[in-house]
């Protein structure tokens, strides 16, 4: 099966509409991402076809359970390669998503791969998340294979607005990072993902202020 086949396939899977246009954008940063990978390391996934899964799709696959509403202003923390604040973005492409990450290298990529893909809603911060000051806080927060959930809930409590969704990608159901998670954190929901194509398991963690 050709990527552009298994993209389409994945995402009708997940019960998302996506014009060809984004598609096509997506493989082309798959293509950006393969290419950088040779000499700077970026995910330990080298071959397309599982970039496809296990980063496109494993990313869309959160879309359908994020806050919903036009303008949505998200941050992506510890955005590394850009997972899942770039598919994000290309997705919804009426929100604007902020890639938070701290590695120089990463940043260069990030800020490369978003001028190639013409992504206009996209904006690349070099820092960590401790020292990062945005103009004003974010509607919602999220993260994927960044840190335990009482780190990223820390985080994502400085750079959001009250009330705030922050909302962690998880492997298996972290339930040791639920249970020391602090008093001032309370566990909103957990959603178990299906990622077509992807057989590990999947979990989406909903966090906000108790």
């Amino acid at each position: 099966m050709t990527l552009n086949k298994a993209l389409g396939a994945g995402v009708r899977a997940l019960g998302l509409s996506l014009e060809r246009t984004a598609e096509a954008r997506l493989l082309a940063y798959v293509a950006i991402l393969e290419k950088w990978n040779r000499t700077y390391n970026l995910t330990a996934i080298r071959d397309p076809a599982e970039m496809v899964t296990h980063h496109l799709l494993d990313s869309l696959a959160v879309v359908p359970y994020l806050p919903q509403g036009a303008s949505l202003h998200l941050i992506d923390i510890g955005s590394g390669a850009g997972l899942p604040g770039i598919p994000i973005a290309v997705a919804c492409s009426d929100w604007r998503v902020t890639l938070l990450d701290s590695n120089r290298k990463k940043s260069a990529f990030l800020r490369q791969a978003v001028a190639e893909l013409s992504l206009k809603n996209i904006d690349v911060i070099a820092q960590r998340a401790e020292d990062y000051d945005p103009e004003r806080p974010f509607d919602a927060a999220i993260s994927r294979a960044y840190a335990d959930l009482s780190r990223f809930a820390s985080d994502a409590r400085r750079l959001t607005r009250p009330g705030a969704s922050w909302i962690a990608m998880k492997g298996t159901y972290p339930a040791d990072e639920l249970a020391a998670l602090p008093r001032q954190v309370r566990m909103r929901r957990v959603q178990k993902l299906d990622v077509p194509g992807l057989a590990a398991e999947r979990h989406l963690v909903w966090l906000q202020a108790a």
